[in-house]
């Protein structure tokens, strides 16, 4: 590919990636929070841009006959660009693998790295259907992830583990709203439209993935970042130990966040 071509390509990736997970990524914190407050106080005032707002939660009962709004797409494209740009940037160019780290042929690098994404999805998702306590899948999410993360400085280059890392979480993420966050609220809907009580579970699952979605986001935009400071992240002797202290920097910065 022309090197004039690959960069625009890259440049109008980045910016897609960034926007679109701006706008994702924000709805969700503002859902969370207006969760949170909704279950203080019962309804939220607001006043934005001049305009004055009284939210209403519902009840799973009702459905009202108003426009249902759903916001999907936003992370639908995220996940789409950023796995575009993963593939532009690694595969393409050929900087998944580092011979100082490991001995790879790409074929056998980029076939790892897309059964990683698909397998870390499976054992994650099968994790969380199991009912688990979750303080004890909180733990056994991070081991999970930090023996990946160690496994991966040890196979890829470091800026690629790095990487890989993000591009696995924001795979789940993308996988939590499309396979189980979604398909709950129509399922959810649907129950309240032939005037049944809907599943609390259906409820209670699709609120705990969207929790997940809020804690997995910050080592993510993390990644995102480190590669602009080599040295001190995925450059670094101790990578797989910096990238796991962060993770739980992120962790801790989200549940301050969620409960403001």
């Amino acid at each position: 590919m022309p090197y004039t071509l690959s960069e625009w390509l890259n440049l109008a990736l980045r910016w897609t990636h960034v926007f679109a997970g701006i706008m994702w990524i924000g709805q969700t914190y503002f859902f969370t929070w207006l969760d949170h407050r909704l279950n203080e106080e019962g309804n939220v005032w607001m006043v934005h841009s001049g305009g004055f707002y009284i939210v209403n939660k519902q009840g799973l009962s009702q459905l009202l006959p108003q426009k249902l709004h759903w916001f999907k797409w936003e992370a639908a494209l995220t996940w789409l660009s950023g796995i575009l740009l993963f593939i532009l940037v690694y595969y393409q160019g050929g900087i998944l693998v580092d011979d100082s780290v490991r001995r790879l042929s790409m074929g056998t690098a980029i076939g790892s790295s897309i059964a990683l994404l698909i397998v870390g999805w499976f054992v994650y998702d099968a994790l969380w259907m199991s009912r688990i306590n979750e303080a004890a899948g909180v733990v056994i999410s991070y081991v999970l992830l930090v023996a990946l993360t160690f496994g991966l400085t040890r196979f890829y280059s470091g800026r690629a583990a790095y990487m890989q890392v993000g591009g696995m979480l924001g795979t789940l993420m993308f996988l939590n709203v499309w396979v189980r966050i979604l398909p709950a609220q129509r399922k959810l809907i649907a129950a309240a439209a032939a005037g049944q009580q809907g599943d609390t579970r259906l409820a209670d699952r699709a609120k705990q993935r969207s929790k997940q979605n809020t804690f997995m986001v910050l080592p993510v935009v993390f990644i995102m970042i480190s590669n602009h400071f080599p040295v001190a992240t995925y450059g670094s002797r101790y990578n797989w130990a910096v990238l796991a202290a962060l993770i739980l920097v992120g962790w801790g910065a989200a549940k301050v966040i969620r409960s403001r």
